[in-house]
């Protein structure tokens, strides 16, 4: 083990450890009036209450999956005896992460909005503070998870062939990825659906039918509203990009051990380490980044996208310098080109960051044309979103595109011949690492969304002064921005991620003939499975567009994406729709409530979103992890290819699609709320708000989910790769 690897778990600790110092710094802050805390401590309980039911439905998931997992290594063989347990530490590290990030927010929102009483500034460092809770909380866990396991299976795991031990212990630890996947699904498409549900009830009856503002103590579904901003957006967000982080690490240090497996020990080691030190450096200036963030008081939302983006950049500036010597210093062959795949990965995020702003934030002219499109009807206002979101997908798609091929490029020194394959590959999945490097801030930004978002409704219900209320406006609408942005990152990376997790999957075939099955001498294209080429496997399993599985597998691919998105918009639709019914009951059967004299059942639209959320996350969670199961069964590894190929594209596009047009509505939304086109209560913003309802699901349950989808599925593939190998009926 080198001496330069324990800069992993001393950047875990040191993650760990500045969580730990923000969040005592947020909870020593005053929480405000009486009133504030009372309604801080209703959204703690109805939060908190949620992520417990969901992880009783999660572990029993989890239980059910790890018994499979242990007859598919115990009884037929086919997989590694470590892959149980490295499956459920996954899935615990991953809600650990969301359950601290969600602690954290549903603490900071009140103290927010107090803070904001004094300043904008105060308000924002706070905010982005607690944020970063959230981000050095996930960082911190996975490079300690993934340390641990390096440590103890390096320990464990015997060398059986030159080079092949290294891929053993990458493989295993690459299960670890499917927990975290799994959980992050559940954890995004229930708190999708929760927050949703209530999200709509409260805006069509409250602001529509009602006519009282957003956040209004009378609307009974307000309380279910916040809590839905952090199980959804803060640990639902969290699950789901410790899982990108995870994999995206896991699979490049898998790669890493294929492409090196003749270059000995000492080189193939270090190839499989860099993405961990790069990851395990990002964090530490991460950690620097957050300390950058400020603003002054006045500013305009451009000026606060500046003082977020400032910390954002300069951590990206710094990890792209490091990561130079990092490699160097590992004496990687042809360093200069794997550092140029790392820096294109950080452009193509940056990148896919700005495009996302462009197209969703208010300062810019889509979304203003979106709102004025209200001026004539919520129709055209809704046409409007939906081109805009067609429109704004095609940039990360280029974008996506030519990082790919430049990342390919610069690690196979622009040779395209097939024996430069495997660093190419290698070189695309450290681009997916240098994109999340700095995942510590940027997480924080997307965290400090539903936090400052969470402050204004408390300034609302606690009837603070239009001045506070103005600063807490402008955080909220920065946080949708940054919401955006992150999720669009999020998206991005996924895409990167997942093509590195479908080159491991042909590893993974590889280890089946020569460790799981004893067959190292079997023949794979003229050459023993054991010296068997990545091409070499693709050429025994027909993989190619003639080959009708391959069709099959990419058109059920198309499919899974679709139904799952249909699938979850109908189920954030049904559970909205009871919600809808209680605040109507409410309201007429309450009369008190309007006049003010008599307080909502808050506590029945909890309940409401809870049950919901519970009921109808099943169905699409599993059928993201049944199919890839299914398709190796009948169609074997060519067919579970081109599954993998036609989620990622379809996948992708979607997923960009529906987060860039609801984000795009909800700030079309607040746009005309800052009195634009006759402002709040006029036509123009009645129909915005149902743009805005529209797109919740859009932006909130369906889109980000996707990208979920897109790795568990890659996932899914890969530590079932066994059963298509073995068991495939044609």
């Amino acid at each position: 083990m080198p001496p330069i690897f324990w800069l992993v778990p001393i950047s875990s600790v040191l993650a760990l450890g500045f969580a730990y110092y923000f969040f005592k710094q947020m909870m020593a802050m005053d929480e405000g009036t009486d009133t504030m805390r009372k309604i801080a401590e209703h959204v703690r309980k109805g939060a908190s209450a949620y992520l417990r039911q969901q992880y009783k439905v999660v572990i029993v998931v989890f239980l059910v999956i790890t018994v499979l997992f242990s007859f598919l290594a115990y009884g037929l063989g086919v997989q590694n005896k470590w892959v149980p347990f490295a499956f459920i530490t996954g899935g615990f590290f991953s809600g650990l992460a969301g359950f601290f990030g969600m602690k954290a927010a549903t603490y900071a929102s009140g103290r927010v909005a107090n803070a904001c009483r004094t300043s904008l500034n105060s308000g924002l460092r706070l905010a982005f503070r607690s944020g970063a809770v959230m981000g050095l909380v996930v960082v911190g866990l996975v490079l300690l998870d993934i340390s641990l396991w390096f440590i103890v299976l390096n320990h464990f795991i015997a060398e059986f062939a030159e080079g092949y031990k290294l891929m053993t212990i990458t493989a295993i630890m690459l299960t670890f990825g499917m927990g975290a996947s799994t959980q992050a699904l559940f954890a995004r498409v229930g708190g999708g659906i929760y927050t949703k549900a209530a999200d709509v009830g409260a805006d069509l009856v409250g602001k529509v039918e009602a006519g009282i503002p957003e956040d209004d103590p009378r609307n009974p579904a307000t309380i279910a509203d916040n809590v839905g901003d952090n199980v959804g957006d803060v640990a639902g967000m969290g699950a789901d990009l410790f899982e990108s982080f995870a994999a995206s690490i896991l699979a490049t240090a898998l790669l890493g051990a294929a492409a090196f497996i003749g270059y000995g020990s000492e080189i193939q080691t270090n190839a499989v380490i860099a993405p961990m030190l790069i990851a395990a450096v990002g964090t530490i200036l991460s950690i620097a980044g957050v300390f950058m963030v400020r603003t002054r008081e006045g500013a305009t939302q451009k000026q606060l996208l500046r003082s977020l983006g400032f910390g954002v950049n300069m951590s990206a500036i710094f990890i792209v310098i490091a990561s130079f010597f990092i490699l160097y210093l590992l004496e990687m062959p042809n360093y200069l080109g794997f550092w140029g795949s790392i820096v294109t990965g950080l452009l193509a995020g940056i990148a896919i960051g700005q495009s996302t702003e462009y197209y969703t934030a208010s300062a810019y002219l889509p979304t203003r044309r979106i709102a004025a499109a209200s001026q004539t009807g919520t129709a055209t206002l809704i046409i409007s979103g939906v081109g805009t979101g067609l429109i704004s997908a095609a940039v990360p798609l280029f974008i996506i595109v030519v990082a790919i091929t430049l990342a390919y490029s610069f690690a196979t020194q622009f040779s395209f011949g097939v024996e430069q394959l495997n660093y190419g590959l290698y070189g695309i999945g450290i681009a997916a690492v240098g994109l999340l490097a700095t995942l510590g801030i940027t997480l924080a930004t997307d965290a400090y969304g539903p936090i400052a978002d969470n402050a204004g409704g408390n300034a609302e219900m606690s009837g603070l002064g239009p001045e506070v209320r103005k600063r807490t406006d402008a955080l909220d609408a920065l946080g949708n921005t940054t919401a955006a942005t992150g999720k669009g990152f999020a998206i991005g990376s996924a895409a990167l991620t997942a093509l590195a997790l479908l080159a491991s999957y042909f590893e993974e075939v590889r280890m089946m003939f020569v460790k799981f099955l004893d067959m190292p001498n079997e023949l794979i294209a003229g050459v023993p499975a054991i010296d068997a080429s990545f091409m070499d496997f693709v050429n025994h399993y027909e993989v190619h567009l003639m080959n009708p599985k391959v069709i099959v597998g990419i058109l059920l691919g198309v499919m899974s994406v679709f139904l799952f998105s249909g699938l979850t918009m109908n189920a954030v639709g049904r559970a909205a729709q009871k919600m809808v019914d209680e605040v109507r009951r409410q309201f007429a059967t309450m009369p008190g409530i309007m006049e003010g004299t008599t307080e909502p059942d808050y506590a029945r639209c909890v309940s409401i979103s809870t049950k919901g959320a519970q009921q109808e996350m099943m169905l699409p969670s599993l059928i993201a992890l049944l199919i890839p199961v299914l398709v190796g069964l009948v169609f074997g590894v060519p067919g579970v290819s081109g599954l993998l190929l036609g989620t990622i594209s379809s996948g992708f596009a979607l997923a960009i699609f529906m987060a860039n047009a609801g984000g795009a509505w909800d700030n079309a939304k607040k746009y005309i709320e800052e009195g634009h086109y006759g402002g709040k209560g006029s036509e123009s913003h009645k129909a915005a708000v149902t743009g805005d309802t529209v797109g919740d699901p859009f932006k909130d349950t369906s889109g980000p989910s996707l990208n979920i989808l897109i790795k568990l599925m890659v996932m899914a593939s890969v530590v079932t790769v066994g059963i298509a190998v073995s068991y495939a009926i044609l």
